[in-house]
């Protein structure tokens, strides 16, 4: 990877999205507190140079707009991921080209995996500076807490990177973690991420778990190993993919762990089976506490980092948040997946709103009755991320689906509720759900906003309303004869319908 952490504060810097705020500010709420106010606003990411009871800087809202997500996977706008899309697509299921142009397209693709196989570096910076055993103190690191509720400070952007004792395979997961001690922390992490398997797999053989935490990457590495999508390929080559260019790793200084060679900082600890303390309560995506589960105790040892390093961070809640900037550009790397398993979708969208998986909006090029309803269904299944999606409605493919006055209209004019709407009761879902009766079951709500055709309706669908064509190609040879010239009719402030945005 040409570029790290550094070089993405300096591109958001070159290009007027980054703020250095050099006045002495507390971690403790205080951070949080200004970083929302701006994700709110959709203002530039944040470089807090003086921060309390540390000597080191903090990073937050580098990712707070989509296109700043897009800068750190080196696309220039969200369309550009979709390519991205494609060529995972084509990776998790790679079909027998039946031309020459396929088949140059395949080798292509092929060769970017070759290209994204990380390097080694012997020499890492994230090893400037090493303070181990005795000397090691995590409070010396300026961990944030981001709401008065909050059971203590936390690391929020750290790719914890474990290994699975029997294949030697890494994982490379993004967790909550929550200070205990000056040694120790909890990791917080559902049982059914990698890092929780490599862990069972440990107490089976009686061995501790080794642990490395590497804070400070380049938000590309992030994105990457936040990406949920069923590629059997590393964390570390998935990066490479989305980079161009594979990672350089550096082998950690006490374990037999790999982790980022530019890390701003590199924590080496030890989990011990049976070892459990109590985590949280903390404010999650969803907008509210979660609940205190007991969770894996980490005995760190040992802390390397760079010269004059840059600590990472940002924090969950009620959308806008960076998590939620983060999901609405993946979706986009979603799309070409999720038309490869469901052929008649045309395009998705997860709305922010909906904490960028509880609804889903999908467009269909309609050809026969009851296909929204399979295209629903097709959905619900067609990727592990979408299992917990609450809300799916089905738009025609000439709906924008990115336009909420325009999903509305259809769902308006065009849904009978007794027809139209289906359920799916007592479904696994969602455990930070508290909208359920049951928690980890809920049901599920399909709505068929599409166009009826017959049998779904007995009658004929009224005509939709349209221009007529010559007269608006006049208009628009027109429009500065008219004295219109200046007026720019495509970026149209909702406020003005009645919206309060």
């Amino acid at each position: 990877m040409a570029r790290d952490l550094r070089g993405f504060i300096q591109e958001l810097e070159q290009k007027g999205q980054l703020r250095r705020i050099k006045a002495l500010v507390d971690p403790d709420l205080e951070i949080a507190e200004i970083s929302n106010r701006m994700l709110q606003a959709g203002g530039p990411g944040l470089l807090f140079e003086n921060v309390k009871g540390s000597s080191f800087p903090v990073a937050i809202n580098l990712m707070g707009t989509e296109e700043r997500v897009c800068w750190a996977m080196n696309r220039s706008s969200p369309e550009d991921l979709e390519t991205l899309g494609k060529k995972l697509g084509m990776l998790q299921q790679p079909k027998p080209p039946k031309k020459i142009s396929q088949a140059v397209e395949f080798g292509k693709i092929l060769f970017d995996v070759v290209k994204a196989k990380p390097g080694r570096d012997f020499f890492p910076p994230c090893h400037q500076v090493v303070v181990q055993e005795n000397d090691l103190d995590l409070n010396t690191l300026p961990l944030i807490r981001p709401y008065p509720g909050d059971a203590g400070k936390i690391i929020t952007l750290g790719l914890v990177i474990t290994k699975d004792c029997e294949t030697g395979i890494p994982n490379v997961g993004v967790y909550r973690l929550q200070l205990q001690s000056k040694t120790t922390m909890t990791v917080h992490w559902l049982s059914v991420r990698g890092g929780a398997r490599h862990l069972r797999k440990a107490v089976e053989r009686g061995q501790k778990l080794e642990i490395a935490i590497a804070l400070g990457v380049d938000p590309l590495i992030i994105l990457a190993a936040a990406t949920p999508i069923p590629v059997d390929l590393s964390e570390w080559l998935f990066a490479g993919l989305y980079g161009g260019s594979g990672v350089n790793l550096a082998k950690c200084k006490t374990l037999d762990l790999e982790v980022p060679a530019d890390s701003e900082f590199v924590l080496e600890g030890t989990i011990t089976p049976g070892e459990m303390l109590p985590d949280g309560p903390f404010g999650d995506h969803m907008g509210y506490y979660g609940g205190v589960e007991d969770s894996p105790l980490i005995r760190f040892h040992c802390m390397t980092h760079r010269k004059d390093p840059i600590y990472l961070t940002t924090f969950s809640g009620r959308p806008p948040k960076e998590e939620a900037m983060m999901a609405i550009a993946l979706n986009r790397i979603y799309t070409p997946i999720l038309r490869q398993q469901v052929s008649e979708i045309v395009d998705f969208f997860l709305p922010m709103e909906a904490l960028s998986y509880k609804a889903a909006i999908i467009s269909i090029k309609k050809a026969y009755p009851g296909q929204a309803r399979r295209a629903a269904l097709a959905f619900w299944s067609a990727l592990p991320q979408f299992t917990y999606t609450k809300f799916v409605i089905v738009v025609d493919e000439t709906i924008n689906i990115r336009d909420p006055r325009q999903v509305v209209w259809a769902i308006s004019s065009k849904v009978d509720p007794v027809r139209d709407v289906f359920i799916l009761p007592n479904t696994p879902f969602d455990s930070l759900d508290f909208a359920s009766e049951k928690i980890g079951l809920g049901g599920r709500m399909g709505i068929d906003a599409t166009t009826k055709i017959p049998p779904e309706t007995e009658h004929e669908w009224g005509a939709t309303l349209e221009s007529d064509g010559d007269v608006a190609a006049m208009v628009d040879r027109r429009w500065a004869e008219y004295g219109l010239g200046d007026l720019d009719l495509k970026d149209v402030d909702p406020n003005l319908f009645g919206y309060d945005m």
